[in-house]
């Protein structure tokens, strides 16, 4: 599998995030505690957002680990919104197109998981993306495909209920193809002004998601902690796994939930496919 992180929050150097003294995020990329691989090195991706039209990318297929212009562009590139991915690729080909995150105007995507049998429905799967959105799919993997499944059912005006219709589209086409449990994975999406995350699979046991406490507390807890001074209050991260030393900073996301992070109101609430009419 791959592994992702995700903050939002006052603006902070990509590298304050990504590179933690301790289990960083890019530690991760060679090993790995919670993954379904230590190993997560096939290639790597940044999406940042800086008030321009579009989102910035950065992705690549080296080693997170090994990457000398990742560390140069993230101690250049401050953001209050940005999205890491490291992959591990299963099935499709180790390709820039195929790396995370996945940008559609102002929309960033990123999933950690798969599509079981991916290869006997795809074509069915391909056939529901909007005609116009179709031609804008330049990689081969199933997370591309969801994402602008997505697309496809509103993910711009409403999506939770997007993302609900594409893995309900999805569990329903794999089943009809004798898949028992055609989805898993952990999903985040944003348009710059707040973040999705998902966690869901077809059988109940989702890859790992966990998403940070609030600020003010972990500030009285670890008042030494200089990254804590100088995050705003309604900082947070979501990650595949925790990073850094503090324990207890760290909530686990439910089974089956969707997480909304946004100015002023976090939300946490059950996420049930749906499936199509």
């Amino acid at each position: 599998m791959c592994r992702w992180l995700a903050y939002s929050g006052s603006p902070v150097p990509l590298s304050e995030v990504l590179y933690t003294p301790i289990q960083s995020f890019i530690d991760q990329s060679l090993r790995s505690k919670l993954g379904a691989e230590t190993t997560n090195g096939d290639g790597f991706g940044i999406g940042w957002y800086d008030g321009r039209a579009t989102p910035g990318l950065f992705r690549s297929i080296e080693p997170a680990w090994n990457d000398s212009n990742l560390r140069e562009v993230s101690n250049h590139v401050t953001s209050p919104l940005f999205f890491a991915h490291i992959r591990a690729a299963i099935g499709s080909s180790v390709q820039r197109t195929n790396c995370h995150p996945f940008r559609h105007g102002q929309r960033l995507w990123m999933h950690n998981g798969f599509v079981d049998g991916f290869t006997k429905y795809k074509r069915e799967l391909a056939f529901a993306v909007d005609p116009s959105l179709y031609p804008l799919i330049s990689g081969t993997t199933d997370s591309e495909l969801i994402f602008y499944l997505a697309l496809s059912f509103g993910l711009d005006d409403d999506p939770p209920d997007a993302v609900a219709k594409a893995i309900g589209f999805v569990e329903d086409r794999g089943r009809k193809a004798g898949v028992t449990n055609p989805f898993q994975g952990t999903i985040v999406t944003s348009d710059g002004d707040a973040m999705w995350a998902f966690r869901y699979s077809s059988e109940g046991k989702s890859r790992t998601l966990f998403f940070t406490r609030q600020v003010p507390a972990l500030r009285e807890e670890y008042p030494d902690k200089p990254i804590l001074q100088t995050v705003s209050d309604d900082a947070r991260l979501v990650v595949s796994e925790p990073i850094g030393n503090l324990p207890g900073a760290w909530h686990e996301m439910p089974e089956a939930s969707c997480g909304i992070v946004q100015k002023g109101d976090d939300e946490l609430r059950p996420f049930t496919p749906k499936a199509p009419a």
